[in-house]
């Protein structure tokens, strides 16, 4: 069976696709990665095999674009306004970019890249004739390849979120599915996109945190990937009894929402005095900014590039930006969290983790020291959050491996 991937161009939208392309790969089954030239080395990295020829607008760009409009709507959550959409320097008003000059000016240009980039899909696709499609969220070309081949197209979900949420706070009827602004499902004479194209979606959720869906859900279990790294060398804990809290942040919420967005400092601030142990992992832009505010508390530590789910099966605690990678990595590990979210999938993540007992969900924007220290503590002392989290576990646990997912989707695929 030959397998087509079709992925958006951010590794966290389609990292918990790659344990199936390695069961499919295990099974004997070929499996190509349409993706944009940027993903090329991550899907790589993944040991699957890109295929590079798919164009997007940059996702930084694009979720500052999304971050004005929310300013102009009144829903921005900070006293600071967000970055510049184009260079991400800081605004001081939103006269500064005329968001409604630049879509005319790009308007042209962006049905362009859509344009290419559906038509690049469909010819890839009709050439390597594949008999399934898997694809994530942002992706409209997966479900454009299924209509136009007439073979299955599963929409795979990243975490707890799906097709029929809408964005929180945003204008009415905003949601997660992507729009086809180049017409290309009526180009191609199969309809139009939409929700109603899901029919059928990989769900990695546990059950308790499920999303709503119309289509056919088929559950999978979900196998932590947190992309390439080393295991950490062996290293004693810091005091005997004392509680580990790791601490990750995303590397694009600072990039999307401005610096005002990168809580860890808060973070750090308000575990002081804790006695945990606390380790915070860093990368880019955002471990560089941590690193030249100077030397860090006693109990913490900056860790080297390392895949999360090393080491969370060892931490009491673990907050982040409620992100699908650090609160799925989280929940397989059955460990409490403190999402600390800032918008879009983010705040419908932590509200779901929150509502099924295994987390506590804190706007950034209304993060101070004191809020996250009064939750980190609530976290660490009740045993009903612990136990809602194994429940998580064990529930994740029950479903399908993505090994045993292959048949089924070998059957549908006949």
């Amino acid at each position: 069976m030959r397998v087509l991937f079709t992925v958006s161009n951010w590794p966290g939208h389609w990292a918990s696709m790659v344990p199936l392309g390695w069961a499919l790969q295990a099974a004997g089954h070929e499996v190509n990665v349409l993706c944009t030239p940027c993903q090329t080395q991550p899907v790589s990295n993944a040991g699957l095999m890109p295929a590079p020829v798919l164009e997007a607008m940059d996702m930084t760009v694009r979720g500052r674009l999304h971050n004005f409009r929310m300013a102009e709507f009144g829903a921005w959550p900070f006293s600071e306004l967000p970055p510049h959409p184009l260079t991400g320097k800081p605004l001081d008003s939103l006269d500064e970019f005329d968001m409604a000059a630049w879509s005319r000016e790009n308007h042209d240009w962006a049905i362009g890249v859509t344009t290419r980039s559906s038509d690049a899909a469909v010819e890839f696709a009709r050439r390597w004739l594949p008999d399934l499609v898997v694809h994530d969220l942002m992706s409209f070309e997966g479900p454009l390849i299924g209509k136009v081949l007439d073979i299955p197209a599963l929409l795979q979900l990243w975490g707890p979120v799906g097709p029929d949420d809408e964005v929180p706070g945003a204008p009415p009827g905003a949601s997660f599915v992507p729009t086809d602004p180049s017409g290309a499902f009526a180009r191609y004479g199969v309809g139009e996109m939409g929700p109603h194209v899901y029919e059928h979606v990989i769900d990695p959720s546990p059950v308790s945190a499920r999303p709503p869906l119309k289509a056919e859900r088929l559950s999978v279990r979900h196998v932590p990937y947190n992309g390439p790294g080393a295991r950490p060398p062996r290293e004693e804990s810091g005091s005997a009894g004392a509680p580990r809290v790791c601490v990750v942040w995303g590397t694009s919420v600072s990039g999307i929402y401005g610096p005002v967005s990168f809580a860890v400092p808060r973070i750090v601030r308000a575990l002081a005095g804790l006695g945990a142990e606390v380790l915070v992992l860093l990368a880019g832009a955002d471990r560089e900014r941590m690193e030249r505010a100077g030397a860090l508390p006693p109990g913490v530590r900056l860790m080297e590039r390392t895949p999360l789910h090393l080491l969370v099966p060892g931490c009491d605690l673990v907050i982040h930006h409620g992100g699908a990678g650090c609160a799925m990595t989280a929940l397989a590990a059955g460990v409490p969290q403190l999402a600390l979210y800032t918008g879009l999938d983010q705040e419908v993540i932590a509200g779901r983790l929150a509502g099924a007992g295994a987390a506590r969900a804190v706007p950034n924007a209304q993060a101070d020291a004191e809020a996250i220290r009064a939750a980190v503590t609530s976290l660490l002392t009740d045993p009903a959050c612990s136990s809602a989290a194994r429940r998580l576990r064990e529930e994740m646990e029950s479903q399908p491996t993505p090994a045993a997912l292959v048949s089924s989707l070998s059957a549908l695929a006949q």
